[in-house]
């Protein structure tokens, strides 16, 4: 990363840190939910580069929401750290067994198994009555570090504690796409018995990239649920997954800030559509998506590309 990048991407922190200070209650909760999704697209993009195109994401997701809910709830753990910290490796952990067999499956086969074991997730938890069926569960108010807040101060802690964890992961993806592993995901995509000839594996690859994206996902869902303080199935539904899908496609898979920078854009759609145009908001939904195909067909992160070479061609 250049310094150029550092510094754009150290301001757009900054600048965010200031709006938790000065943005009323309804927008910094839009956009914790926002920056949290991001995660999740994140996620997806570490596949996208490798040509994968899941339609299951939502299935770390609602593990990472429900860790947190159980955990809590069970365990006792009000931490707010400690309790993302969980979640993640829980929809890790699961991203880890399930990637055995999703590593071997390639285009609409692993786009369908993908989503056939998210549905498998929703069907268990709306029958399951102990997990609370289609009411789904609270989520216990978190604490950090001993302090309890409540009410707006709340949710100013988690709208930093989503900034941190964001900055953190955008940094550790950013250097993973610069490592042998996160480069050589487009010749996976282009010609995998290239580089099973150069002595890489390409199923180990994949599942590493599984692996990374169920973590991000299960973050994602679990500062969500600290967020909203609840969870239900719904976090594992289908119509879960094809949202992130969306925004990745509206966000493109050129840079790590598109990913938070598309979901806050369709967050931002979204509520202003379904206030504006309560019968109407799909649709607009849907036209957003047909005029990014036909007019920004890498998504918002090919804007970024274009104003980081810019800058490198005034560059003396």
């Amino acid at each position: 990363m250049v310094w150029s990048d550092r510094i754009a991407a150290g301001s757009a922190f900054l600048a965010a840190v200031i709006a938790g200070f000065v943005l009323p209650d309804w927008m910094i909760s839009l956009a914790t939910i926002a920056f949290a999704n991001g995660l999740v697209v994140l996620g997806l993009i570490v596949m996208w580069r490798a040509g994968l195109v899941s339609f299951g994401q939502a299935l770390y997701y609602c593990m990472g929401g429900y860790a947190v809910a159980l955990i809590g709830r069970w365990g006792g753990v009000t931490d707010a750290l400690l309790l993302v910290l969980l979640g993640g490796l829980s929809a890790a952990g699961v991203a880890f067994v399930v990637g055995f067999l999703l590593a071997r499956y390639r285009e609409i086969f692993f786009a369908m198994l993908s989503l056939a074991l998210s549905m498998i997730l929703y069907g268990l938890l709306v029958k399951t009555e102990s997990l609370g069926s289609t009411d789904g569960l609270n989520v216990t108010a978190p604490t950090f570090l001993g302090y309890a807040p409540h009410q707006e101060e709340l949710l100013v802690a988690l709208y930093f504690l989503v900034l941190v964890v964001c900055a953190t992961a955008a940094l550790l993806i950013s250097a993973y796409f610069r490592s042998l592993a996160g480069a050589l995901a487009i010749p996976v995509r282009d010609n995998e018995l290239r580089v099973e000839f150069m002595g890489m594996s390409v199923s180990r690859l994949i599942h590493t990239k599984l692996v990374i994206s169920g973590l991000l996902a299960g973050t994602g869902g679990a500062l969500v649920a600290l967020a909203i303080g609840h969870v239900d199935p719904n976090m594992s539904y289908w119509t879960t997954s094809g949202e992130f899908v969306f925004i990745t496609i509206l966000a493109g898979a050129g840079s790590v800030g598109a990913a938070f920078i598309g979901s806050l854009a369709f967050e931002s759609v979204r509520s202003f559509a379904f206030t504006m145009l309560p019968q109407l908001w799909q649709m607009l939904l849907g036209s957003v998506l047909l005029l990014t195909i036909l007019f920004l067909p890498q998504g918002l992160g090919s804007l970024i590309q274009r104003l980081h070479w810019g800058r490198k061609a005034k560059a003396p």
